[in-house]
């Protein structure tokens, strides 16, 4: 057991790699306070700023510290900020102590259950928590939520564009799932027939 330990630690402090260049990056008009996922363009915690963040925090130990710093203290209800706060924590377990990594990983599982939870259909909430869960480790136990999520993600993906996810969305989840090996080969031959 204690070996198994170790590796986690040891898994947990390579760099991580979130798995897609970039997420949903809505067009202007689409950002409206109205729309409950969307703050005002100007708040950090706008989905733009938020994939800006998770883009940045993915090779960078001090873009992943602002990340979680930004996201530390949400206690908001918002699903997809709590999507993008489990991110963080996961982040963080990478750049942690190695007293701290499982407890990160831990609160990261508690935040993405409650993003799902709140909005169960949300093909960005599921990439986040799609991309952390496929990268941790399987001895961990805390990686439950992968074929459910994948099985989604094609889903969306296979009905773009009426899935809810715009073009560059769409190329990073199909990319992410192609490129990682996530479908058969059938599934990724007609992942790559699909326009953006």
């Amino acid at each position: 057991m204690l070996s198994a330990a170790l590796l986690f630690f040891a898994y947990l402090s390579a760099p991580v790699t979130v798995g897609y260049t970039f997420l949903i990056a809505p067009p202007a008009e689409a950002v409206t306070v109205a729309h409950p996922h969307f703050m005002s363009p100007s708040s950090e915690l706008n989905p733009a700023a938020l994939r800006r963040h998770y883009q940045k925090s993915a090779t960078d130990k001090t873009a992943g510290e602002a990340f979680y710093n930004l996201l530390a203290d949400y206690a908001g209800t918002d699903a997809l900020v709590l999507g993008y706060k489990g991110a963080s924590l996961a982040i963080r377990a990478r750049d942690a102590s190695m007293f701290s990594k499982l407890t990160y990983v831990q609160d990261a599982a508690k935040a993405f259950d409650q993003a799902v939870d709140l909005d169960p259909k949300n093909p960005e909430i599921r990439f986040l928590r799609f991309s952390i869960e496929s990268n941790l480790p399987p001895f961990l136990g805390m990686s439950k939520h992968v074929d459910e999520d994948k099985a989604l993600l094609l889903q969306a993906a296979l009905t773009h564009p009426k899935s809810g996810l715009d073009a560059e969305s769409f190329g990073a989840v199909r990319g992410f799932l192609v490129s990682r090996g996530h479908v058969s080969e059938a599934d990724a031959a007609r992942l790559g027939q699909m326009q953006e």
